[in-house]
């Protein structure tokens, strides 16, 4: 074993061909589909097929699934002439390829192995597709008649969208991932440090490719990295001419921040106080603040509400940050928000040429109207300025049913007009519960759009509502939408949320991707009836399918059919926006954890409002919304776990009943007019429950994919394992935590920063210690002023920053580094921080911080005749991961770092294959094809010219990816040859 274990690790080095010469099949053509000896073991001595498949089966207590909830972008695309439809089958990792009969039936052709959660595809040619990956960071170019990946692009961290236009291709990417810094990119614009901890930095990426010459190296070279002064981007379009490709920023905000708790004036009243002696631009004079916190001072039962922070926004036209009472708070805010939401790109000289600000919070779609020129951006505005949540009585307002109001924003480039356009003026907001019937003409969620060719209709397929919206361009560009009117020209689908359109309009044919049965239905545009529709095999267990509903679908879950909780956990995450969702009509509770240093809060002046360690208030200021992704192993839920008590009872460490606890979320916030106690509810939130508690965080893109840690990164590794009280006082008579004693780090019980304990740090609540799996996703915001709980540092003004939210539980301290410089690590006397170096490496630790996956998941390389030697290195870093010991509870314990799955092209289709690093040799899904070794694939890509794709993907996934598709046993490549197909059990 260890001999071929070394073998295929020296398989990897650079191999010269006998006469130099890209290598042809026997009739001269190159990487032509053969059935060659390549692909038989010529070693007597390797183990049978079925002893190795024996050994090969899903090791116990691993899951055979990961759920990672990647929202559709670019989901369908159709050929020229319409007779294929292209599918991303977003679950199975798969493009679904099928023809397109007279009548606009779909006949299934062929499974094509992509990269991990392909959310968006689009026709090169009629014979090439890209498909972009977002869990894999990459783009798979695929010959889609022989059913093959041809190349592999690597872009930088979790892309989304993908356009053609100029002759290149544009995707879009974080400003982040082991890609964009890579050695290969050296010299291309705009790749190397994504500067994680640099203010002012653009943190948006456009990654361009030459699209008929993608570059050699490890993974493709772009021409250019654009970079865009936003946060991650999403969607892109181009110009009907190809000029331009525009692209918008994903979850750009609306300019709302938080003022600390610290520069409130205490109290609720309105008298002014002393900041922190700094005048921001625009502020009161000599640095002062406003007053206190608008109130109301207590809950209805009277009890005193906690001293928070205050969300306000900042004033276009005055650029002061004021809250809803009209108040400048600007001395409290360090930073500009410009909001620039939508970005022009030439695609001749790739230079920016038009940002464009105030399009929307969160941004999924864009389109533009080939008539009339005009971007159509489909968006959402959140309601985050308004306060609390409940029936509003107590507190004077709510959000309830009315937390993100579903829009298409028209943008005119030519007069740089920004006009938002409703999708529901037909909602009076007021009305809660809604009047019946209201919903019936909500449109939710909207994701994608077309514009029909002559400029008179838009397309958006509404995810949150099971409709695809049918809307007149004129009046939407007019801003005289009429709901109720246009609502029986709405086009419902089967399988509901749908995530994706493609037009053909030569056929009269709409192509709808639905998410939420993965599958395709086929429209006539004519008479807005389904003619057909198709579910695409998926390995989702059957939990996933039937709570994923639940999170999405606000017309099941909200009285006027717009809110849902999606609304603000946006494909199972977060919106990067704080809300003040406390309930002043709702009752005081007691925390029922473990409270870390609980004695240093005896006698806290107003701690948790009446100056108690227990208490829990109704009304607990603002909270930046949380994943949902990770909940599983994390004990109590929220901020200050108060979730812990809830409808369904009180338990710390319950999950599950945490997050059951969440059922008065549905009527209290999102406006469900059913009562908590309805069978109906009660069966939602159990279906709700069993979906979010599988939601898993992706690998952490900033570490080395390897899983090794860069010298700061050890250094703050060592120091966050080690000894040292970095929590407390000298003279706290030993009282105190390490760092991970307090943010604890185990990854066998699923802990990555957080326990189930709650933990007392000198503010005015008691908070439950978070996890830290996530921090890096939170940069963007620089600029805080001295609070008094975070002591030092720049306070002065930083000018114009991409985000209003960064680190603690309101958002409102800028960096990790600044958390660092808090009080209370600060202790002196051997407690806390020696120096601002410890801080540093501690920030750059905290950023690669461990999770439930290793970074190598879902990364790979395609090996083709050109690209050998660079893609050697590669290649035994996905080997080594296979055979690394790596330890995660979601995945059963004790595993490797990744499965790694090798799918070579034969036969008109992609062989798999699935390493075993026991034995050195790979496990092909067929009878007819005994085990090879690594050697043997490179020497089949060298000879025959076919390219071979290295994928690793999570562990306990891979027989299912490599060997059997549907797990009944039987293997693929044995179902096929036997004429069965292993994703329609109807063919068994």
């Amino acid at each position: 074993m260890a001999q071929r274990t070394v073998l295929s690790l020296l398989a990897l080095l650079p191999l010269v061909g006998c006469d130099g010469r890209p290598a042809v099949s026997p009739d001269g053509t190159p990487g032509a589909d053969l059935d060659v000896p390549g692909l038989v073991a010529s070693d007597t001595n390797l183990p049978a097929a079925d002893e190795t498949r024996s050994s090969l089966a899903p090791p116990p207590g691993a899951p055979t699934y990961v759920l990672f909830e990647a929202g559709p972008v670019r989901p369908v695309a159709v050929s020229t002439d319409g007779s294929r439809l292209l599918v991303t089958n977003i679950p199975d990792d798969r493009l679904e390829v099928f023809d397109v009969g007279a009548g606009g039936t779909l006949t299934h052709v062929r499974s094509i192995e992509v990269g991990q959660r392909p959310v968006a595809v689009a026709f090169h040619t009629d014979g090439e597709a890209w498909v972009v990956n977002h869990l894999s960071d990459s783009v798979s170019v695929v010959d889609v008649d022989r059913g093959a990946v041809t190349r592999t692009l690597l872009v930088g961290d979790e892309p989304r969208d993908l356009v053609f236009a100029g002759g290149r291709a544009f995707v879009t990417t974080a400003h982040r991932g082991q890609q964009r810094s890579h050695p290969s990119l050296n010299g291309v614009p705009g790749a190397g440090d994504p500067q994680l901890t640099t203010a002012g930095v653009d943190r948006a990426d456009v990654w361009v490719f030459d699209a008929d010459d993608t570059g050699g190296g490890l993974g493709g070279v772009p021409e250019r990295i654009v970079t865009l002064f936003g946060d991650t981007p999403r969607a892109l379009t181009a110009t009907p001419d190809g000029s331009a490709v525009y692209a918008a920023i994903f979850q750009s905000g609306n300019r709302t921040a938080v003022v600390p708790e610290g520069m409130v004036c205490n109290g609720f009243g309105t008298s002014t106080c002393n900041g922190d002696g700094i005048t921001s631009p625009g502020g009161l004079s000599n640095g002062r603040l406003p007053g206190g916190l608008p109130g109301p001072s207590t809950n209805h039962e009277g009890a005193p509400a906690p001293e928070t922070g205050l969300i306000v926004q900042q004033d276009i036209a005055t650029g002061q940050w004021r809250d809803t009472l009209a108040r400048n708070w600007s001395n409290g805010v360090r930073f500009n928000l410009p909001d620039l939401d939508v970005f022009r790109i030439d695609t001749t000289s790739l230079a920016v040429t038009d940002e464009i600000a105030h399009v929307g919070t969160t941004i999924f779609g864009l389109a533009v109207n080939p008539v009339t020129g005009r971007v159509y951006a489909s968006n959402t505005e959140a309601g985050n300025l308004t306060r609390f949540e409940g029936p509003g009585v107590a507190g004077g307002s709510t959000v309830q049913g009315d937390l993100a109001r579903s829009r298409i924003t028209v943008i005119d480039p030519t007069t740089g007009s920004v006009q938002p356009r409703a999708l529901n003026t037909h909602i009076d907001y007021a009305l809660r519960p809604a009047p019946p019937g209201i919903k019936d003409a909500s449109l939710a969620t909207p994701l994608q759009m077309v514009v029909s060719s002559d400029g008179t209709t838009v397309y958006v397929a509404a995810y949150g509502s099971g409709l695809v919206g049918v809307l007149p361009t004129a009046d939407l560009e007019a801003g005289t939408l009429d709901p109720l009117a246009d609502a029986p020209g709405y086009i419902p689908v089967t399988g509901g949320g749908p995530g994706g359109l493609a037009l053909d309009e030569a056929h009269g044919r709409l192509f709808v991707y639905t998410r939420f049965d993965d599958g395709v239905s086929v429209v006539d545009t004519t008479t807005g009836a389904e003619v057909d529709h198709r579910t695409l095999y998926s390995p989702e267990p059957a939990s996933v399918v039937d709570g994923r509903p639940v999170l999405y679908d606000a017309h099941r879950t909200s009285s006027n059919g717009e809110a849902s909780c999606a609304s603000c956990h946006i494909f199972g995450d977060d919106d990067q926006l704080a809300w003040d969702l406390g309930d002043p009509d709702g009752n005081v509770t007691t925390n029922p954890a473990t409270i870390l240093l609980e004695v240093f809060g005896f006698g806290f002046g107003g701690l948790n409002g009446d100056g108690t360690t227990r208490t829990v208030h109704p009304m607990k200021g603002p909270m930046t919304t949380q994943s949902l992704r990770g909940l599983s192993t994390s004990g109590a839920m929220h901020w200050r776990g108060d979730r812990s008590v809830g409808f369904y009872g009180t338990n710390a460490t319950d999950e599950t009943l945490s997050f059951r606890n969440f059922v008065v979320a549905f009527g209290g916030l999102v406006g469900d007019d059913r009562p908590v106690g309805d069978p109906e509810v009660a069966s939602d939130i159990d279906a709700l429950t069993a979906f979010a508690l599988q939601l898993s965080y992706p690998p952490n893109p900033v570490r080395a994919l390897d899983n090794s840690l860069t010298l700061a990164q050890q250094r703050g590794h060592d120091l966050y394992l080690g000894p040292r009280r970095m929590d407390g006082l000298a003279s706290g008579n030993g009282l105190g935590f390490t760092c991970e004693g307090c943010h604890r780090l185990d990854a066998s019980q699923g802990f990555y920063g957080t326990g189930t304990s709650s933990s007392f740090e000198n503010e005015a609540q008691i908070l439950k210690v978070p996890h830290l799996r996530n921090l890096y996703t939170k940069v963007g915001m620089f600029g805080s002023p001295d609070t008094g709980f975070v002591v030092g540092g720049n306070n002065g003004h930083t000018g114009d920053q991409i985000r209003g939210t960064g680190m603690s539980h309101d958002g409102s301290i800028d960096t990790v580094h600044r958390f660092l410089m808090a009080t209370v690590f600060n202790g002196g006397g051997g407690v806390g921080f020696n120096n601002d170096t410890e801080r540093l490496d501690m920030e750059q630790f905290l950023l690669a911080f461990d999770s439930d996956l290793a970074p190598a998941v879902g990364q790979q390389v395609t090996v083709r005749p050109d690209n050998l030697s660079a893609v050697g290195n590669r290649v035994v870093t996905l080997l080594t991961a296979a055979g690394a010991p790596f330890t995660s509870a979601v995945l059963g314990g004790t595993t490797t770092m990744c499965d790694l799955v090798v799918r070579v092209p034969r036969g008109g289709r992609q062989v798999g294959f699935l390493f075993d690093p026991a034995s050195g040799m790979l496990t092909s899904d067929s009878a007819s094809i005994p085990p090879i070794s690594p050697l043997q694939v490179r020497w089949y890509v060298l000879r025959y010219g076919v390219p071979a794709t290295f994928t690793c993907v999570p562990p306990g996934s891979g027989v299912r990816m490599a060997l059997d598709r549907d797990l009944d046993g039987v293997y693929d490549g044995d179902e096929l040859a036997a004429g069965t197909d292993p994703a329609d059990p109807t063919s068994h």
